[in-house]
């Protein structure tokens, strides 16, 4: 977390949540050999628990119990910093012990007291802009943290039924907060509900938009990936193959050299 807190850019991906170790473990191998090679420090993200989904019978995760004690042993095999994102109050101070950047997501992202109590672990905390917030409206959230380990995250507007658009002026509108900054490639993507029983994507997209937010100027990029999408338990229609990191690494890096 030095490098990050000291400015460098950096990487935040992992699949959506957490299905198996060896989902977890080839996911955190393989993209954390490519940061590595491109100098990017990386944060490797999983969910222990989806509490908003769609339908009653999709996947949510193993529970906090054992969604933790796989993020532990991510962290301990790898040497990777972790994070995960939080629904309740009571769940804060247990992943507070293993996550080193807690993330509220965005459908709770006005929540006060959860804010507020991920904030007094001493833990970074990212806060997911909301699809039905304005960019300015951040401020006032990131100040309830009273803390200077907040990071926010543009991962698309609602626009009419079952679809995100992406205006890039939010990421400088929220670059005025002082905070960090990031985009959210694949969620920015998103359809929700996509008229069926889950929500789907279009992750075609997510390279060309983040060398775009890359071109506005970004701290950090967020994204989900998986060894193989189609047969993912959770975002199986948004998230990026994970054969296609080493591209949008080499994408992102590139603009971010060419407007520097």
């Amino acid at each position: 977390m030095d490098k990050i807190e000291r400015g460098e850019f950096f990487l935040i991906a992992g699949p959506c949540v957490i299905e198996s170790d060896d989902v977890c473990f080839e996911v955190a191998e393989r993209v954390s050999a490519l940061a590595e090679r491109h100098g990017v420090p990386y944060i490797f993200k999983s969910s222990y628990k989806k509490a908003n989904r769609l339908s009653a019978g999709s996947y949510s995760g193993p529970g906090l119990a054992n969604g933790l004690s796989a993020l532990a042993k991510i962290k301990e095999r790898f040497h990777l910093p972790i994070l995960t994102d939080v629904h309740e109050t009571g769940e804060i101070e247990a992943v507070s012990q293993v996550a080193d950047i807690i993330q509220i997501p965005a459908f709770l992202c006005r929540q006060t007291d959860l804010v507020v109590k991920a904030a007094e672990t001493g833990r970074w905390i990212n806060i997911k802009k909301g699809q039905f917030l304005a960019p300015d409206d951040m401020a006032k959230i990131a100040a309830k943290a009273n803390s200077d380990k907040v990071m926010l995250t543009e991962r698309g507007t609602t626009f009419g039924y079952r679809n995100l658009v992406i205006d890039f002026r939010s990421l400088l509108i929220m670059k005025e907060t002082g905070f960090k900054v990031l985009f959210d490639a694949t969620h920015s993507l998103q359809l929700p509900g996509g008229g069926g029983a889950v929500s789907t994507g279009q992750p075609q997209y997510a390279i060309p938009m983040a060398k775009a937010a890359a071109a506005v100027g970004i701290d950090g990029l967020f994204v989900e990936t998986h060894p193989n999408p189609a047969q993912a338990l959770s975002d199986a229609g948004a998230m990026l193959p994970l054969d296609e990191m080493d591209q949008l690494l080499q994408a992102v890096l590139g603009i971010r050299k060419a407007t520097s």
